[in-house]
């Protein structure tokens, strides 16, 4: 037990991450399972999809389970009374202000967590009330830092600056980077791109195919201009860089982005003109999996390559 599995009541340090249209309750459900930590993914949901989630994931599993929050979307107000109305244990918030509900949600015993990309968000996360910090590199998929700061290079810095225990995001996909994380100083590891190729993530087939075939420097930070993004390269993707490139205005940016490209992408599974949004580790992805087994090979390498070392 370290703090983050006794935070959360969770076997193993593992938490599954919240991505949009990937992340429905049967993930969510199959990774708390398996004894780490899954999150339903809200931010391409309504908020009758949500609730309906919760309600769902409440019947397939008894552990606790969490729901991801970005607080910049639309609907973030009415997601945390669902949230709170549901009695869900655990709610991880992104892309926004973590002051904004934290205390509301701490109010009802709900256990936060907030995604940063910088020293200074996880300061903020501190003075905020969180009672956890995920610290997020630049390898990873999905809305990513401007700073473009690694997951080795962060991890040991925000560690440094805070007492709160931090989950280690980006880049980390097997038992090897999750032990490497945590001699980085992190508690806990996030994965998301692992799980979008899951037998239970909600992402189109044709998507997680196309994530079996990727490669190094397949994937690419764009769009920062707007919030960065990480993409597998496509059509859609050529498109965005093209225009960055020419100088296009934010206004013509979120035009194009502004076409479900993401909803097309992941989970209509259009892999040419829709938006793939994936981390850096798809490169080492080879094989679709349950949810369960995934934790299980992930659990039994870091425990393997932990004695390796002390062996050493």
């Amino acid at each position: 037990m370290n703090r983050i599995t006794s935070l959360f009541q969770i076997e193993h340090p593992i938490i599954q991450g919240g991505m949009i249209w990937c992340s429905g309750w049967k993930l969510a459900a199959a990774v708390s399972n398996a004894g780490g930590l899954g999150l339903i993914g809200s931010g391409s949901m309504t908020p009758d999809v949500l609730r309906s989630h919760i309600q769902q994931c409440k019947e397939a599993t008894v552990k606790p389970f969490g729901v991801n929050i970005p607080l910049l979307f639309s609907y973030s107000e009415e997601f945390i009374r669902i949230v709170i109305d549901e009695h869900v244990p655990v709610v991880f918030t992104s892309a926004g202000n973590p002051v904004k509900w934290t205390s509301t949600l701490k109010e009802h015993g709900i256990k936060v967590a907030h995604v940063v990309a910088n020293t200074k968000g996880a300061m903020k996360c501190e003075e905020a009330g969180v009672d956890a910090i995920v610290a997020e590199g630049f390898e990873a998929g999905g809305h990513n830092g401007k700073e473009e700061t690694t997951t080795m290079v962060l991890i040991p810095i925000i560690t440094s600056k805070v007492s709160l225990p931090v989950i280690a995001a980006g880049g980390i996909g097997c038992g090897k980077s999750m032990l490497a994380a945590f001699a980085l100083g992190a508690e806990g590891v996030q994965i998301g791109s692992r799980f979008v190729a899951s037998e239970e993530s909600s992402a189109h087939q044709m998507f997680k195919n196309k994530i079996l075939d990727a490669r190094e420097g397949d994937t690419r930070l764009l769009m920062k201009k707007l919030v960065g993004v990480r993409l597998l390269n496509n059509l859609f993707a050529e498109k965005v860089n093209t225009l960055e490139n020419s100088g296009a205005s934010v206004e013509e940016l979120s035009e194009l982005l502004g076409r479900g490209r993401a909803c097309k992408g992941m989970f209509e599974g259009d892999i040419h003109e829709g938006e793939l949004e994936i981390g850096q580790i798809s490169a080492s992805i080879s094989e679709i999996k349950p949810a369960t087994e995934i934790v299980k090979n992930i659990m039994s390498e870091y425990h393997l390559v932990k004695q390796q070392l002390a062996d050493m």
